[in-house]
């Protein structure tokens, strides 16, 4: 089999080729190609690469490209992690917001409509490729806003599109961990879309036992989500939510505490990703503890300013890229797996709602536990859900499909409608404010928009 990484020079793909080299066995890949729009990004990500196969004491074999035809020709599967606009971009999304009194934050509120504008043109470009050089691959969908994205690119590849995030696997392993339980013995009754999902029922052979753990404090405060909420918003809520739900729950808060911050995620990261791919000519070696050095750092910086507008201080422990069943490189061989060799496993992914959630259309991408194995995921009826948060899953599908249809037509007045109609934007003179600075700020908007 084939698999072409779009995106191939990105600071995470060793974290993919680490799971490829795990699983050899079990996937048969027998080419790999990463293509990149920059040469010396891929360079440096090919050092790291080698620097991982000679530790692990053998190579999968990949190669480098820029040509994007010659990267998709023939696949059987295309992993997408690409980020328009690079980290400078992600900088842009978050200040302009701010700036304004309003949530700065790379895929949720103005900064993900903004990344959402600039991104889906490119990847509707890349499935056009696919349909004329892969027509029978699988897109393994990491590019953020991973639900949006997943909903334009499926308008060319249709059900061949699966998005996937590992928010929702990492809070169901978590909510295991804090009862003690296996997780594979347990169904997560998990519903949403991407970024704004809740956990509702956590079922074993004895019932359900969420009611259970939101009566334990001590159970609570041993995991992320349980102490980002607190045990009394989580017991009037009922449910747990995805940790990004916090900016919704805590928005000034969250605005506040980015405010005092001496400086942003994009602006750490940016810097932090400057020094890693300046060092080309490195041994392969070194390459690669540089890149776990930064890796670790980057990983416990994680939801930093949602932590701080909790008030719970400390660092986020990431997982360990030597680990097999986190991270989202974890969630893409899981799907792979399943697809290729029809293992019918059960996996929350971004795919077609169907008859998942009955108060959104067919075609709506959801983030919804889904039988996964040759024809793709088939997502599992979710059942009744709180009225709150099906009016807030409404609202935002609404914002998500006025971006995407913004970011095909390049109108304007439909950048400033889903900016307008995000429940986190105060007002529709300050989506035009923040629209106008985009796009005088980012090129691929004057270019898109002009």
């Amino acid at each position: 089999m084939k698999l072409c990484i779009v995106g191939g020079g990105g600071f995470r793909v060793p974290l993919v080729y680490g799971a490829l080299l795990r699983r050899r066995s079990t996937l048969g890949f027998d080419e790999i190609v990463l293509h990149d729009i920059d040469e010396t990004r891929l360079q440096r990500i090919a050092a790291v690469l080698e620097g991982q196969a000679a530790e692990h004491g053998h190579a999968l074999p990949f190669r480098t490209t820029t040509d994007l035809e010659d990267a998709v020709d023939g696949a059987d599967f295309v992993f997408s992690a690409i980020r328009v606009g690079e980290l400078q971009g992600r900088v842009i999304d978050e200040s302009v917001p701010l700036s304004r009194g309003v949530l700065g934050q790379e895929t949720t509120g103005p900064g993900g409509i903004c990344f959402a504008l600039r991104t889906i043109p490119i990847m509707l470009e890349l499935a056009e490729v696919m349909a004329r050089r892969a027509p029978h691959a699988w897109l393994i969908n990491f590019t953020n806003p991973a639900g949006m994205v997943t909903e334009a690119v499926q308008q060319v590849l249709g059900d061949r599109a699966v998005g996937i995030c590992d928010s929702p696997s990492g809070l169901c392993r978590r909510v295991a961990a804090a009862l003690g339980r296996d997780p594979a013995e347990l169904w997560f009754d998990y519903f949403g879309l991407n970024h704004l999902g809740w956990l509702q029922g956590v079922r074993g052979a004895e019932g359900d036992l969420m009611a259970e753990l939101l009566a334990d404090d001590a159970a609570l405060a041993g995991f992320e989500e349980g102490t980002l909420f607190g045990g009394e918003w989580l017991r009037t809520l009922g449910m747990i939510p995805n940790e990004y739900l916090y900016y919704f729950y805590y928005a000034a808060d969250t605005v506040d505490a980015i405010r005092e911050s001496p400086t942003s995620r994009g602006a750490y990261l940016l810097e932090q990703q400057a020094r890693f791919y300046s060092g080309n000519g490195q041994s392969t070696a070194d390459a690669l503890a540089t890149w776990r050095a930064t890796r670790h750092e980057r990983e416990r910086t994680y939801m930093a300013e949602a932590r701080s507008a909790a008030g719970i201080g400390g660092v986020h422990e990431g997982g360990d890229e030597e680990a097999d069943n986190g991270g989202y490189e974890g969630e893409a061989m899981a799907v792979v797996d399943a697809i290729a060799n029809n293992r019918r496993t059960t996996l929350i992914c971004n795919t077609a709602n169907r008859s998942a959630l009955s108060f959104l259309d067919a075609g709506a991408v959801v983030e919804v536990p889904a039988i996964v194995g040759r024809s793709g995921p088939q997502p599992v009826a979710v059942g009744p859900v709180p009225d709150h948060a099906q009016a807030l899953v409404q609202s935002i599908k609404a914002v998500e499909r006025a971006t995407i249809e913004a970011a095909v037509s390049g109108s304007p007045a439909l950048a400033v409608k889903a900016l307008a109609l995000h429940p986190l934007v105060p007002s529709v003179t300050t989506a035009r404010e923040i629209f106008a600075e985009y796009r005088a700020r980012l090129p691929e908007l004057q270019e898109r928009f002009g």
